[in-house]
C-alpha cells in the first residue's frame, strides 16, 4: 500500500498546532512561503522538496525514521527533559488540560487507562493531594535544589490552578473510559505522606492527617462513580446521563500508568513512568501492541462498576483500612509529642 507521506506530515502538524493558528500561517513562517503556496502543498498539488521536509521535521520534531518506517523496531516518544523541567503546578496542570482539549476536539474520543498506584486525573478533584504528590516528587525524587530546604505547608489553591483543574475534570468526565485498578491503589501515596510526617517535612505535622482525610474522600468519590458507572465532579450530584466509567480490578499489579486514547481518526499512548515527565507516542504499531496488552488486562480483570457490589465493597474497604492504620500511627505520635 502506498503511503502519502506528505499528507502524513501535514496531518501531524495539524495535530501539533491544535487549532492555535492556521496551518497556512505556521508552515508559511517555517518555510518562508506564502499561505497559497502552503495550501497547494497541503492539497498535494505541489510536492514538498527534500529541504522543506527537513525544515518541517526539525521544527515540529517529526521523526523521519518513524515517518518512512525505516526502522520498525524503534519508537519515537515525546517528553519533557528533566534538565529543563521547571517545577510549576500551573504549567503541569495546563499541560494536561491542553492535551485533553486536543483529544476532546476529535470525534468519539475514548480512553483505556491502567492505574499504577495513583490515578492522577481523578485526583484533581482534590487539589491539595495533587500539590503534595507533585511536591514530593520534585523535592524527594528529582531533588530540585530550590525545594530542598522547603517544608510542605497548606496553601490555598490559586485561581489559575482551580480554573485548570476544573477544565481538566470537565474534559476527562466528558469522555468514556475503561480504567484498570489493582490492589496497590494509593498504598505508595499513603506511605509518602507517612514518610514526610516521620521525616518532619510538614510545616504543620497535623496536615498529614488532613491529607489522609482527603484520601478517604477521594476513595468515597471513586466508589460512588463505580457504583453508578458514571464520572462526575466531587461534590456534585450523580448525572442523570453522562459518560461511562468502567472500573476493573486487576488482582495482580499494573506495572505502569498508561493512557491509551482512540478517536475516529487518531490513536495515541501516554506512559507515566513518573509524575513529572510522562512520555507520549503516536507510533501506530507500538500503540496497537500496547492496546492488545491492555485488552488482555481487561479480559483478565473483574469489572466492579455497577456490578459485583461485594467485590467493590471489599476492595474499597481494604484500601480505607490501610489508610486508617497510618492515621492511627500518626495520631499516636502526635499524642506522644504533646506529653
Amino acid at each position: 500500500m502506498r503511503i502519502d507521506h506528505q499528507a502524513t506530515i501535514f496531518d501531524i502538524i495539524k495535530r501539533k498546532i491544535n487549532g492555535i493558528d492556521s496551518i497556512g500561517n505556521v508552515v508559511g513562517d517555517v518555510l518562508s512561503i506564502s499561505q497559497d503556496a502552503v495550501y497547494r502543498r497541503f492539497r498535494g498539488e505541489t510536492l514538498l522538496t527534500i529541504f522543506e521536509i527537513e525544515k518541517l521535521c526539525k521544527h515540529f520534531q517529526i521523526s523521519l525514521d518513524s515517518l518512512f518506517e525505516l526502522n520498525k523496531n524503534k519508537v519515537l516518544f515525546d517528553y519533557q527533559p528533566l534538565e529543563v523541567y521547571d517545577f510549576s503546578m500551573e504549567d503541569y496542570l495546563e499541560g494536561i488540560r491542553d492535551s485533553l482539549r486536543a483529544l476532546k476536539k476529535e470525534k468519539k474520543p475514548e480512553l483505556i487507562i491502567s492505574i499504577n498506584n495513583t490515578p492522577l486525573i481523578p485526583l484533581i478533584n482534590f487539589p491539595h493531594l495533587v500539590r503534595f504528590k507533585l511536591f514530593f516528587w520534585a523535592k524527594t525524587h528529582l531533588q530540585i535544589p530550590e525545594l530542598q530546604n522547603e517544608l510542605f505547608k497548606y496553601q490555598k489553591t490559586s485561581e489559575r490552578n482551580y480554573a485548570s483543574g476544573t477544565e481538566i475534570l470537565r474534559l476527562y468526565n466528558a469522555m468514556p473510559s475503561k480504567e484498570i485498578y489493582d490492589p496497590e491503589l494509593l498504598k505508595g501515596f499513603t506511605r509518602e505522606i507517612f514518610y514526610y510526617f516521620n521525616s518532619h517535612h510538614f510545616e504543620d505535622p497535623s496536615y498529614a492527617l488532613r491529607l489522609l482525610d482527603e484520601l478517604d474522600d477521594f476513595l468515597d468519590h471513586l466508589k460512588e462513580q463505580a457504583t453508578h458507572g458514571k464520572k462526575f465532579v466531587f461534590g456534585t450530584q450523580v448525572p442523570a446521563s453522562g459518560n461511562s466509567f468502567e472500573m476493573y480490578l486487576n488482582e495482580t499489579l499494573n506495572s505502569i500508568t498508561s493512557i491509551h486514547y482512540k478517536t475516529d481518526d487518531y490513536t495515541g499512548l501516554y506512559i507515566a513512568h513518573n509524575f513529572m515527565n510522562f512520555i507520549h507516542t503516536t507510533d501506530n504499531e507500538y500503540i496497537e501492541d500496547s492496546r492488545k496488552v491492555l485488552m488482555k488486562q481487561l479480559a483478565n480483570s473483574s469489572i466492579i462498576s455497577k456490578v459485583n457490589e461485594k467485590d467493590r465493597n471489599n476492595y474499597f474497604f481494604s484500601i480505607k483500612k490501610m489508610i486508617e492504620s497510618y492515621r492511627k500511627r500518626i495520631l499516636l505520635t502526635l499524642e506522644d509529642n504533646e506529653l
